[in-house]
């Protein structure tokens, strides 16, 4: 049930989102919109919400979406629709009010759907790098100049 309800909340502000973006700048059908907001929300939700988010935190989650989102609608949308201008403006704005609207949908899904709290205990990467450094003399230093 709670998986179903962030499917309906994501594909309800993908419908939105595209019918702001794509058809501000086409003739878009209902049925492009449809397309484009059943895929991202398919995509988004598969490789986001399912597999960045619990390893990498919040922050970086919303990043990817936003890629995500707007190379696959700029990418479909150059072979579906006419302009290779107006999908990328098309394309960014969709993105940047499907990423407005993650910020509440990863909040709701940090609040109401468990987790799993072993990827959240240990992080794929290091934050911190640590750079060591090795200092050592010489034992045969030779004058090149003057060889013995």
């Amino acid at each position: 049930m709670n998986h179903a309800t962030l499917l309906l909340i994501k594909f309800a502000a993908a419908l939105i989102a595209f019918g702001i973006g794509i058809d501000l700048f086409f003739d878009a059908t209902i049925g492009d919109i449809i397309s484009f907001s059943l895929l991202t929300t398919i995509l988004t939700y598969l490789v986001v919400d399912r597999i960045v988010l619990p390893r990498v935190g919040n922050r970086d989650a919303i990043i990817v979406e936003f890629v995500l989102t707007y190379m696959s609608v700029w990418i479909f949308g150059t072979l579906l629709l006419d302009s290779y201008v107006q999908i990328a403006w098309g394309s960014i704005i969709s993105a940047a009010i499907i990423t407005f609207a993650e910020v509440f949908v990863h909040r709701y899904l940090s609040n109401h759907i468990e987790t799993k709290n072993i990827a959240r205990a240990r992080p794929a990467f290091k934050r911190k790098l640590a750079y060591d450094t090795e200092f050592a003399e010489e034992q045969h230093v030779e004058n090149k100049e003057n060889p013995k």
